[in-house]
């Protein structure tokens, strides 16, 4: 019987963001809803969201971004497909499908979706790393997409902190961004309603339910980690913290969480709110510099703060380890360690995601609105052509200038609920 070589480390390998193309300003947002723009900026911590044009979906923006980190000699090397998503536009056929044929990866490949809200991601790629830690098939990888765009909510509350994105990362022995300890992490599960997706056009959340279900998680998350780890001191343990982002805001809440668990288990007194910002902006802040200008990402959020973290901390070196937190509504959560890869910053550097962001165009509000109505009006259409031409909607010239022979995957429309895409 054959044994089973496993290999040392597991992790990321390789790591990209897909931006969009289109862009709106929170400012201007909120100033044309008459809503004081301190919230958005300076609570929320968002600067700005990425919005899709009419041929952009979460299909798109899954190829899209992984289509930045498959070579060709990973077309033959991947045999494991997960993308992670809530926002599928079919409740069978999974995006994984997608993602496999038009990266023109070879067909012995087990491939699929996995959904829990913004912790679906996570999930992918803990099973990722634990499919090429077992040995099982030696020198093959794993490709783990995230994919997300948020509904329609024109006026409401939750404008304020929605958006799109999509990350792809290779998962393989070769963990030159991270490598996962898979031997420290933490998990929580608990059945609540805090958001939600009930229909293929709703998208419902209570903020205080949420709230309060993200930190339960966290702690019972980092409790779970303490139990398996053993006791540590959370300030010289991790070299920095990467938290799930719902909002730049909410990820000081959870660092000062943690923060009152690690003084109160060190038996010294609470560091009070200044020495905890401080401490925040030290350890953590830094990293939501993308995340400030994407919007709500979902499962992609912590992947983007964890290149944000990579781009903007120049103390942080090849074997610091990191905490990573992912928190899906719903809900499940896990707390892991990562050690920070020998050639992390080349690869985030490579991704040239603020290039990315600066290229998009800005839209305005009146622009965006159109955008989004266009948007939700093909929802659940069983046959529709999209127009290219964006004429109508506030995008003249944008598919000419930015698309037509740039290799991205576009939506030409659907016939039959078949879906038809096709590479610009």
């Amino acid at each position: 019987m054959a044994t089973l070589t496993r290999p040392e480390r597991v992790g990321i390998e390789r790591i990209a963001a897909y931006p969009c193309t289109l862009a709106l300003d929170m400012r201007e947002l909120a100033e044309a809803r008459d809503h004081d723009p301190r919230h958005p900026i300076d609570e929320l911590w968002v600067n700005a969201r990425s919005v899709n044009p009419p041929w952009e979906d979460p299909v798109t923006m899954a190829v899209n971004a992984a289509l930045r980190v498959v070579t060709p000699q990973d077309r033959e090397d991947i045999e494991l497909i997960i993308v992670g998503t809530e926002s599928s536009p079919d409740y069978g056929k999974p995006m994984s499908t997608y993602v496999h044929r038009w990266c023109q990866i070879q067909p012995n490949c087990r491939n699929f979706e996995a959904k829990h809200a913004c912790y679906g991601g996570t999930s992918g790629l803990m099973m990722a790393a634990h499919w090429v830690a077992s040995g099982a098939s030696p020198g093959k990888k794993a490709l783990v997409v995230t994919s997300d765009q948020s509904r329609t909510h024109l006026g409401q509350p939750w404008e304020y902190v929605l958006g799109a994105a999509a990350t792809a990362m290779i998962v393989s022995a070769e963990p030159d961004v991270l490598e996962i300890e898979l031997d420290k992490t933490g998990y929580w599960t608990s059945e609540i309603f805090d958001t939600y997706r009930p229909t293929s056009q709703k998208e419902v959340g209570h903020a205080d339910i949420s709230l309060y279900g993200y930190l339960e998680a966290l702690e019972g998350a980092y409790d779970h980690f303490l139990r398996k780890v053993g006791p540590i001191d959370y300030d010289s343990f991790f070299k920095k913290h990467v938290y799930h982002v719902p909002f730049g805001g909410m990820t000081f809440r959870a660092h000062r969480a943690l923060l009152r668990r690690w003084t109160a288990h060190m038996g010294s007194a609470d560091l009070g709110v200044k020495a905890a910002r401080e401490h925040f902006e030290r350890k953590s802040k830094p990293a939501l510099k993308y995340n400030a200008q994407f919007g709500g990402t979902y499962t992609s959020a912590t992947f983007i703060a964890l290149m944000g973290l990579i781009d903007s901390f120049d103390d942080l070196d090849p074997g610091d380890r990191v905490s990573m937190f992912s928190y899906g509504s719903g809900s499940c959560a896990e707390f892991y360690s990562g050690k920070i890869g020998p050639h992390a910053r080349e690869r985030v550097a490579a991704a040239a995601l603020q290039a990315g962001l600066d290229a998009r165009q800005r839209l305005t509000v009146a622009d965006y609105e159109a955008v989004e109505r266009a948007r939700s009006e093909q929802i659940d259409r069983s046959d529709f052509s999209v127009d290219h031409t964006g004429a109508e909607i506030g995008l003249a010239g944008l598919y000419d200038r930015v698309y037509a022979g740039t290799g991205r995957l576009v939506l030409d429309g659907v016939s039959e609920y078949q879906r038809n895409y096709r590479i610009s």
